[in-house]
């Protein structure tokens, strides 16, 4: 039998990612908060109520958690509706609050990313018309100046905006998260002002804190024709890969927005990121397919026989990691896994889904790719915005009613992958010895 141990460099950041509003409880001054108010918006009429109580102080315990379990880093995000409520007002307790929670990831060992936009706005500014008005970018630049005064001491990683494409597909195309609109054609304006926004965040970041890093984290679906033979099939996942994958990030690159029929110039953003922060989760087939014009003709699914979770949402394709991150080598800085993970409440895929894909991490790095850290999605399970508590992607389970926390067998798998700074054959035979021959194959 196979026995080999594969290492990763020496300060590799291993680590999990949350969002404020996911886990912090009674966000009460946001649009979402407002959003699971309205019947028929979020599965089985769940609301992110206490959430996993980390405004309650129950993050000590999951920071805790993560360090024991050998974890060195943590990704967060601040919510903007608590640390300026209003137009006019900023909330220092909020800030206060924030600094104790890094100043926690300090004393435990662990690195700080923060994340200053993670999908959700004030109450005002949504008020305001949100992204879809410039007024968004000298309000997200004083945000970003305010946040980053308060919280340099404690890190030096930023990222400006989570997933930007995703928001934008699901709020404009799809209308399933605020403000609800189907509107592909505002999306593009929404678009420029994210980039701009970013800009801006990044010039300030820099102004005030010189050696931060500072990027965003997109998520890239990698999308394969469904028969390669067929033309149409490939127009369809061409035109899908452009406008989720391609629009933005390289707008951070040329200053150039790439939208269907036309192009926007946005010089301040060009070479506005330290790092690309990837999320990668799954792979899908695309078909050409006159039924569904909002998914611009294209439909998307997982073949027969595919590893899916018992949701269906995510099918366990490390292949595409592997070509999400070698996607992101055209940006010429270094990688940052800032989201991986699977949905699966039984924890039955988790570990092959873990194991399979770290190996396709080390794959890379083994090319002399400048990976630099990984952080699974997530600590605990949290609320998962339109899904609601439908979703489970915690190495813990949560009881959301009692805030019991559950250990699941994954958050072990992952316990032993951070302390040994990789992983190893006995891991596989330990935890998911289905996939020890397709991993390690004799």
């Amino acid at each position: 039998m196979v026995q080999a141990t594969i290492h990763f460099p020496r300060g590799f950041l291993w680590g999990t990612a949350t969002s404020a509003h996911q886990v912090e409880g009674n966000n009460t001054n946001n649009d979402w908060y407002r959003w699971e108010q309205q019947e028929g918006r979020i599965i089985n009429g769940h609301t992110s109520g206490l959430a996993c109580d980390w405004w309650g102080g129950r993050w000590k315990e999951d920071f805790d958690r993560a360090a024991k379990a050998g974890q060195n880093a943590h990704r967060l995000s601040v919510e903007w509706s608590r640390i300026q409520p209003a137009p006019d007002r900023w909330d220092e307790d909020a800030l206060d609050h924030y600094r104790m929670m890094l100043r926690g990831l300090r004393e435990r060992g662990m690195t700080a990313m923060v994340t200053l936009h993670h999908f959700t706005n004030p109450i005002w500014l949504e008020e305001q018309g949100g992204w879809e008005n410039e007024a968004v970018i000298p309000h997200f630049e004083k945000f970003t100046c305010i946040v980053v005064e308060a919280l340099k001491e404690y890190t030096t990683l930023w990222c400006t905006l989570n997933e930007p494409n995703g928001y934008l597909a699901v709020s404009y195309a799809l209308g399933l998260w605020p403000p609800g609109k189907k509107d592909i054609k505002l999306s593009f304006q929404v678009t420029t002002n994210q980039v701009r926004a970013h800009a801006a965040a990044y010039r300030a970041i820099h102004r005030i804190q010189p050696e931060a890093r500072v990027g965003i984290a997109f998520h890239y679906r990698s999308m394969v024709p469904s028969h390669p033979a067929f033309p149409l099939d490939h127009w369809a996942r061409g035109i899908q890969h452009r406008l989720l994958n391609e629009t933005f990030p390289r707008a951070l690159v040329d200053g150039i927005l790439r939208f269907p029929f036309k192009r926007v110039k946005v010089p301040e953003a060009a070479n506005t990121q330290d790092y690309f922060g990837l999320n990668y989760y799954t792979r899908v087939r695309v078909a050409f397919d006159l039924r569904v014009p909002g998914q611009l003709f294209g439909r998307q699914f997982f073949p027969a026989g595919a590893d899916v979770s018992s949701k269906g949402y995510n099918a366990n394709e490390p292949e595409g990691f592997f070509e999400a991150m070698k996607w992101g080598l055209q940006f010429k800085i270094p990688i940052i896994i800032t989201e991986n993970g699977i949905e699966d409440a039984e924890d039955t895929i988790r570990p092959r889904y873990i194991a399979q894909h770290i190996q396709q991490m080390w794959r890379g790095v083994n090319f002399n790719w400048q990976v630099k850290g990984y952080f699974h999605w997530t600590l605990v399970d949290n609320f998962e915005w339109e899904r609601g508590w439908n979703h489970r992607f915690g190495l813990w389970e949560l009881d959301e009613k009692t805030q019991i926390r559950r250990k699941r067998p994954s958050a072990d798998l992952y316990a032993e992958i951070c302390r040994e700074n990789g992983l190893s054959t006995e891991m596989i035979q330990k935890y998911c010895p289905e996939v020890m021959q397709k991993m390690f194959p004799v």
